[in-house]
């Protein structure tokens, strides 16, 4: 070895060239949403933030279920919380004795900005993760699942019948359009970064080390069902913050929205993309929302190929989806990005 070059010439500059990378994709990203947002029309726009919502939806998923290995399907009763909550509170005063006639007079006399709305829907339903999950998260495989399934359903069935705050089945409608491609790609870059930095910590270390195996975890000094907690509710906070953003995106929610569609789909995303993979979860989130919107859902209307006329075939889409997955899951069964 050449004395005369330096250790320090030797040294690799990972963290330096992920800094520069990590700049350039941020200026890349902001060009396209700047773009995106003079050039294209309504319906694109609220399709990039379905992508958007989608991903911070299930890059928080992944933490629970990909890294840490606890396999919830609760993650849309989260959703309903933060969007309930956000509804509320943000609603504005003069239309609230309209649509709420039975509300308690003290929610009515209450507005809050919207931002503020987002945390607090955020913060109860840490509070609801914190309630269920110290006893639902010592359970383990299908048991667990199911637990959190239940949960959903609860969620589910006090928004239907708490008329007087909720109306019920019938929803809020009105909802102000608070969302837009800068709220919700914001806080997908910060869902991202957070997810990645916990990751990286002690922490995450220790949410892999449960993943591969709890009991070997717990053998090495680990806590377990705290490390599950802390891991829960922080995939608990940013769905309620995706649920909210989809309320205001959509200007109205239901019962019916956060129900087992939006559980199992936001599943198909996590095992399409890969389980255990911050890009496999965006990856996922983007096809999975674009492709049956963009294209297959042209079959169910009918759609000329090659000078041949396929007529309409309604559930082609989910058809087609349904064969993909089955199809990736035997030749790829950890996703497209998976680990």
């Amino acid at each position: 070895m050449n004395p005369s070059v330096q250790t320090s010439d030797l040294r690799p500059a990972p963290k330096r060239n992920a800094k520069v990378y990590t700049v350039l994709g941020l200026a890349i990203l902001f060009g396209l949403l700047m773009a995106a947002n003079f050039l294209l029309n309504g319906y694109y726009l609220r399709l990039i933030n379905l992508v958007g919502i989608n991903i911070i939806l299930v890059v928080s998923l992944n933490l629970t279920n990909g890294f840490t290995g606890i396999f919830s399907l609760g993650h849309a009763g989260f959703m309903a919380i933060g969007a309930y909550t956000t509804a509320i509170l943000s609603y504005p005063l003069q239309k609230k004795p309209l649509l709420f006639p039975e509300m308690p007079g003290w929610l009515l006399q209450i507005e809050l900005p919207f931002v503020v709305s987002l945390l607090i829907g955020g913060v109860l339903a840490i509070i609801c993760a914190l309630m269920i999950g110290y006893p639902v998260l010592k359970l383990r495989g299908h048991y667990l699942a199911v637990a959190t399934l239940g949960f959903m359903i609860i969620v589910n069935v006090f928004s239907s019948n708490l008329h007087s705050i909720t109306r019920g089945k019938s929803g809020i409608s009105g909802l102000p359009t608070y969302t837009n491609i800068w709220w919700v790609y914001l806080i997908a870059v910060i869902t991202i970064y957070l997810i990645w930095r916990i990751l990286h910590s002690a922490y995450g270390r220790a949410m892999l080390a449960i993943r591969e195996d709890d009991l070997a975890a717990e053998a090495a000094g680990v806590h377990v069902v705290r490390h599950k907690l802390l891991s829960f509710s922080i995939g608990a906070f940013f769905a309620a913050i995706g649920g909210s953003l989809y309320g205001h995106l959509i200007t109205g929610i239901n019962p019916n929205m956060f129900s087992y569609a939006m559980t199992f789909g936001l599943v198909v995303m996590l095992v399409i993309g890969g389980s255990g993979s911050i890009l496999g979860s965006v990856v996922g989130a983007i096809l999975v929302t674009l492709i049956p919107e963009l294209f297959l859902n042209k079959l169910e209307r009918g759609i000329d190929i090659l000078g041949i006329h396929l007529p309409q075939m309604y559930g082609a889409s989910q058809v087609i989806m349904s064969i993909a997955l089955i199809t990736l899951i035997i030749l790829r069964p950890k996703g497209l990005l998976g680990k």
